[in-house]
């Protein structure tokens, strides 16, 4: 793999397990010092051994803190300029989905807590970063969508109207970000993740029959794309939605 992040510092919230931590591992492998943040120290802590343990050389910091919080989203990235005196790169990957099912049965502090996370809380991350380093000196964003934020999803309703708000907030910040900062977003469809463990874990084969590419999707599969489209490979690329989904949505249905 090309070194191609050498000397770029990367912040990935909600990193300590899944794509999040696929994404720091990717990063790390291009050569990008990284600082992971998710809620819990523990296995916070855990992830960093792993990835410092892979050898790939780049430094490895954490912040445990919550992204909801404005305090949380300072201290993250004040402790990436402290420690690397930059910040070039911002993965937008915490989510939560509290609340399943039909939406005149969900439970409207559930849903509030889906946008303030999935949306808002990503707004407030790019601003933090703009301030600190990137709107002087530009950079790449990257925020974790979701097909079921380009077609109805039915059971995770609420989330799915997260995520179309999301890629719409990613296409405004676009434009207006341009030209120093990039920014876009990957959808993914069923990814093998705790997160998503509900989802296919009953019948992984039902689950996987309605992918084109006859399984579903790794965290690295993810990863993948997102180190391209914070890559210089990328340059003339922003405000778009990769789709990552075995060919899901090309089947007309998801």
């Amino acid at each position: 793999m090309t070194r191609d992040l050498e000397g770029r510092s990367a912040l990935v919230t909600g990193a300590s397990q899944g794509i999040g931590r696929a994404i720091a591992t990717e990063l790390l492998a291009r050569g990008a010092n990284v600082l992971i943040t998710a809620r819990k120290p523990e296995p916070l802590a855990a992830a960093a051994d792993e990835l410092t343990a892979l050898g790939h050389g780049g430094s490895v910091l954490t912040y445990a803190g919550n992204t909801g919080e404005p305090e949380s989203r300072s201290g993250a990235v004040g402790l990436a300029m402290e420690q690397f005196g930059r910040l070039d790169i911002l993965i937008n990957n915490t989510g939560v989905n509290p609340v399943y099912g039909p939406l005149m049965e969900a439970d409207l502090g559930g849903v509030r807590k889906i946008f303030e996370i999935n949306v808002v809380a990503t707004l407030g991350y790019t601003q933090e970063a703009y301030r600190a380093w990137m709107g002087e000196h530009g950079g790449s964003i990257v925020n974790l969508a979701s097909v079921s934020g380009l077609r109805s999803s039915g059971a995770i309703a609420a989330y799915g109207g997260s995520k179309a708000a999301l890629i719409r907030l990613t296409e405004e910040l676009a434009w207006q970000l341009a030209p120093k900062i990039r920014v876009n977003a990957v959808a993914p469809a069923v990814v093998k993740t705790k997160m998503s463990s509900a989802l296919y874990s009953d019948d992984e084969v039902a689950a996987t029959k309605s992918y084109p590419m006859g399984r579903l999707g790794n965290p690295e599969d993810v990863a993948q794309v997102v180190g391209f489209l914070v890559s210089d490979q990328a340059g003339w690329i922003t405000g778009e939605t990769v789709r990552v989904d075995g060919g899901l949505l090309a089947t007309g249905g998801l």
